[in-house]
Order: C-alpha cells, then sequence, then structure tokens
C-alpha cells in the first residue's frame, strides 16, 4: 500500500499565520504539524509516500523532509495548483499509486491512542473496498457524519449535516483498494467547485464496499483548520509528552521502533537538533537502547 498526505490548500481560517507558509509547515507544540501524519502513516507500515502541496510550499516540505530516508521511507512530492477537492488526490496521485492500493490522510489531522498502530497496520494489509474511521464528536455539523442503521452497518454518508443525524464524524484518513481513482474520475464538482471525498465514499457505499469503524475513547482524534483547534492540539500534545516523558508524531523514532532505521541513522538525524529538546529526546531514545 501506499500513501498520500493532503498538505495544499489556501489555509484562510488561519490567516495572517498561513499567508506566507502551509498550515502543515506550522509548529504544534515542539514538531511541525506534517509530522503527524506522516507518523500515522509509518505507523501503519506505508513507507512510500507522496505529499501534495501548492506550488509556493513544495520546496519548502522539501527542505524539511526530503527524500525520506530519515524515516526508512520514500517521499515524493507534488502540486495541487488550485484547492479543488479533497478527491483530486487520486487524480494527482494516479501515477504514483500505479496498481496499489492507497491511504488518504488529511496534512492537519493528528491521531493518538494505544494499539493504533496495531489497527492501522491490521486495515491495511486487509482494506477492501474502503475503510473509514468514525470518531464521537459534540459538534457533528462541521464534519461529513456517518449514519448508521440498527444492524450498526454504515447507511448514509452526510457532508456537513444542516440537521441532526449522528455524532459519529469521519476523520481525515481513508483506505482504499485501487479503484479508487477510477471512481474519482467519476465524480463530478460539486456546487462548491469541489471533488468532494464524500462523493466517492458513497460509490463504494452503493457497492457495499465500504466498512466504518468507530474509534474508541482510548483513541484521540484531533483536526486543527482554526486557531483554536491548533492551539488544543499543541497542549494536548505538550500535557501528553511532559506526563510520559514520550513523544507523539516522532517519525524518526517510530522509523527506529519499527526497523525501517537503525541506530547509527537515527543518532545522525538526532545529533543535527541536539541542541533543542526534540533532537535530545531521539538522543536519549539510542542511549536507551544501549542501555538495555
Amino acid at each position: 500500500m501506499k500513501g498520500i498526505i493532503l498538505a495544499g490548500g489556501t489555509g484562510t481560517r488561519l490567516f495572517p499565520n498561513t499567508k506566507v507558509i502551509s498550515k502543515q509547515l506550522l509548529p504544534i507544540y515542539d514538531k511541525p504539524l506534517i509530522y503527524y501524519p506522516l507518523s500515522t502513516l509509518l505507523l501503519a507500515g506505508i513507507r512510500d509516500i507522496l505529499i501534495i502541496t501548492t506550488p509556493a510550499d513544495k520546496q519548502l516540505f522539501e527542505n524539511l523532509l526530503g527524500d525520506g530516508s530519515n524515516y526508512g521511507a520514500a517521499i515524493s512530492y507534488k502540486v495541487q495548483p488550485n484547492p479543488n477537492g479533497l478527491a483530486e488526490a487520486f487524480l494527482i496521485g494516479e501515477n504514483f499509486i500505479g496498481e496499489s492500493s492507497v491511504a488518504l490522510i488529511l496534512g492537519d489531522n493528528i491521531f493518538y491512542g494505544q494499539g493504533l498502530g496495531r489497527k492501522l497496520e491490521l486495515t491495511k494489509n486487509n482494506v477492501k473496498g474502503a475503510k473509514l474511521f468514525g470518531y464521537y464528536v459534540n459538534d457533528p455539523e462541521r464534519y461529513g457524519v456517518a449514519q448508521f442503521g440498527k444492524d450498526g452497518n454504515v447507511v448514509d454518508l452526510i457532508e456537513k449535516p444542516t440537521r441532526f443525524v449522528s455524532n459519529y464524524a469521519l476523520t481525515g484518513l481513508y483506505f482504499y483498494e485501487n479503484d479508487v481513482v477510477e471512481k474519482a474520475k467519476k465524480i463530478s464538482p460539486s456546487s462548491r467547485g469541489e471533488l468532494e471525498i464524500t462523493d466517492v465514499n458513497k460509490l463504494y457505499l452503493d457497492e457495499r464496499r465500504l466498512d466504518v469503524e468507530v474509534l474508541g475513547r482510548g483513541v484521540s482524534w484531533l483536526d486543527t483548520g482554526t486557531h483554536e483547534s491548533m492551539l488544543e492540539a499543541a497542549e494536548f500534545v505538550s500535557i501528553v509528552e511532559k506526563r510520559q516523558g514520550l513523544k507523539i508524531g516522532s517519525p524518526e523514532e517510530i522509523a527506529f521502533r519499527k526497523g525501517y532505521i537503525d541506530e547509527d541513522q537515527l543518532l545522525k538525524v538526532a545529533l543535527r537538533y541536539e541542541s533543542s529538546s526534540y533532537g535530545k529526546y531521539l538522543i536519549q531514545i539510542t542511549e536507551k537502547t544501549n542501555y538495555e
């Protein structure tokens, strides 16, 4: 399976912070926002990754992440000139996807929780049709939501409902078989002028090939589309990291723990950041490994 991180858009809701830089390059506590979705894909065992961003930001992402070798991955880049919708990612990434299945994650989504890596890796290895994740929220009108029938199966998907239908928002993480590319070609722009991911998902729903798994209370999902949600996410990461002494969303650590890179490779990266708390943390990982 291959992975796509969609890190485009204009970020107008975060102006003036995003007037000259992508929101995915802004910090969430001690690391750039893009580190978190990258970490999610690495946890799932996905190491061939395409980052789709704007023409203005492409070089900045390349400067930050390089070719992915620091994470035992292969990272490539493409641009989305205009914000034409999430589903356009499959058209832009068609050659990258090739004959593979694919996971799409939005560049402003953060996932954290016990057993999450195992859940995602299991999904990657067993995806049939489309697999989405639902999350209970108090404000479902802000999201695309899943409506479930009495048998627990999804009966409808509604984008930003104007009346209450469900508390289960659909997170910005999607797993698909290879035919998602052809489905993305079939849909037409919505009234917003965008290729909607909901329309792609409804095609799978009509074929009874869509599954929505609800993430339990042990998993946290944060999106960071507003100033308030970015601050809340930073506070969440700060509190958990200070309490546990462990990092959330460290792609270098994940790559090391999963055997994508060795200790020498991790230390090489860590020494570049040794003046920061992030670099000191990575150095500490190698020291603990040696001690053990």
